[in-house]
Order: structure tokens, then sequence, then C-alpha cells
């Protein structure tokens, strides 16, 4: 069984850090190094950046030995240089470059990315 935190971020930039504060937590659980909590932090941050001006979903979970989050909803064209599939320097090489998987999926109108990073 997964354990999960969800949590709702308002639009306001200084509650980002509680959203850090969340995935160093579970990230203690799973032994990561300090590598691969500053990369998923790295994920994360790039795509509060793109949020818009509406409240976002973080919800972060541990499962045989991965950490995984889900962010959302996004809305309108935020999401745009994730799904071209080029080698323009953007958010989609940033995130293929520090998790270990991500994917856009589609969730009650609106789009959510789903962020995987297994333990060394």
């Amino acid at each position: 069984m997964a354990d999960q935190i969800t949590l709702t971020l308002p639009v306001e930039e200084e509650f980002q850090p509680i959203a850090h504060l969340v995935i160093g937590g579970l990230a203690v659980r799973l032994d990561l190094t300090f590598e691969h909590l500053e990369d998923m932090q790295l994920a994360l941050d790039g795509l509060l950046e793109r949020r818009g001006d509406k409240p976002v979903t973080v919800s972060v979970s541990v499962d045989e030995r991965k950490l995984r989050t889900s962010i959302g909803p996004f809305e309108g064209a935020a999401l745009e240089d994730l799904e071209r599939d080029d080698s323009a320097f953007g958010l989609r090489r940033v995130l293929e470059t520090v998790v270990d998987s991500f994917e856009v999926e589609q969730r009650d109108g609106a789009k959510w990315v789903l962020l995987t990073k297994a333990t060394a």
C-alpha cells in the first residue's frame, strides 16, 4: 500500500516551499540521495512556474521504492512544450533529464503531470 500526501497550493509563490518539504519528507523514507531529491524539486518548480493564476494540487506517494508525484490541473497552453517532441531546451528536456519518467494525462477537463523517480 502506498503512503500518499495531497496538498493544494494557493497561487502565491511563498507556499511553494511547502511542496518541497513534503517531497523531502517522503524522499527520506526512500533513502533518496540529495541529488535525486534536488531533481524532483527542480521538476516540481518547473511545473509550478506554469500553473497560471489558479491553485494547484500536488499529490506525492511512495510505493515500490518509487516517489510518484501528480501535479495539476494545468489549463490552456501551460504544458505546450511538454507535448512537443523536439530538441529545444525547455521543460520537456529538463524533465527527461531529472526524473525517471513523466507523462501528461487528461483528468476532469484539465491536464495533470505525473512524475516518477526511483531510488538509486
